[in-house]
């Protein structure tokens, strides 16, 4: 169960439908580009996951999900291959906001839409991946279809989701409940073409200890880094929000995650970011609360 079902629903102020709205409607625009058409995907009951699945759950709630995508992202650039990919075929480091939001819409159709459409959606990631290739700054050539490239994504995307979803909404979510979540998550990874795919929160986190020799910090993990924490996105809040969130997503790195990127150790302000990203999760939470 969710912290949100935990406490008591107050009378809602005058004017509160209105802003809840405006709130709502804020939130929406940042995942959805309107200028492209796009509205936001409905949730449909025959899709690839049940209405009552795990992995719907924790896809649903925002602020978690942000700051677990900022733990992926930092966690996928310490991958050389994968940052290769990256700086050589993205336009992150011009339009980091449009990256997010098509990573974002991705996820939102594979969890919440119809079967087909998730498909689809991910059918045309992979033609994607199938031109993106290139040599790293070594020689070493590397593709984006590899298995074993798609796998650290996964990986990386499965554990930092988790991460947030246990810190800002369900920090005593049990274990049989957080097996399911990896288990649900393979057929994403599966589809993909990832391998090995962890169904087990175990095997996730021995996977992960596996690939820790393989990964490496450079000055393009720096720069795509700093791009990612400085530069602000367009969350209701502005900056204040941005740093917040971006603050939150560091915290949720392991420790050697950490260190490698060379963020400080948590200090005392830490429970004070906890709290206030809870805060701003609930505040989210309340916005889209029927």
């Amino acid at each position: 169960m969710a912290l949100l079902h935990l406490f008591p629903r107050l009378p809602a102020p005058p004017g509160s439908a209105w802003l809840k709205r405006r709130l709502a409607a804020r939130v929406t625009d940042v995942f959805n580009d309107r200028a492209r058409g796009e509205a936001p995907v409905v949730r449909q009951a025959d899709g690839l996951f049940a209405p009552d699945s795990v992995v719907r759950q924790v896809h649903g709630d925002v602020v978690a999900m942000l700051a677990g995508g900022i733990a992926a992202l930092l966690l996928q650039m310490l991958h050389p291959s994968v940052l290769a990919g990256v700086w050589d075929h993205s336009r992150f480091r011009d339009d980091m906001h449009g990256r997010l939001r098509r990573t974002a819409r991705f996820i939102a159709q594979t969890t919440y839409g119809h079967r087909d459409d998730a498909m689809a959606a991910i059918a045309r990631v992979r033609r994607i991946h199938d031109g993106v290739n290139g040599l790293l700054p070594d020689g070493t050539p590397y593709h984006a279809n590899d298995p074993s490239l798609l796998a650290w994504v996964h990986l990386t995307e499965t554990t930092s989701f988790l991460a947030g979803w246990r810190r800002f909404a369900e920090p005593l979510m049990p274990e049989h409940r957080r097996n399911q979540y990896f288990d649900e998550m393979a057929r994403i990874g599966e589809a993909l073409g990832a391998a090995p795919v962890p169904h087990t929160e175990y095997a996730a986190y021995r996977q992960m200890e596996t690939m820790r020799g393989a990964l490496a910090v450079s000055e393009r993990t720096r720069e795509i880094c700093d791009i990612l924490l400085t530069r602000p996105a367009a969350f209701p809040g502005g900056r204040h929000a941005h740093r917040l969130v971006m603050q939150a997503g560091i915290d949720l790195l392991p420790p050697w995650a950490r260190r490698m990127h060379g963020f400080a150790a948590p200090g005392p302000a830490t429970p004070l970011v906890h709290a206030t990203t809870f805060g701003l999760a609930e505040t989210v939470r309340w916005a889209f609360r029927s």
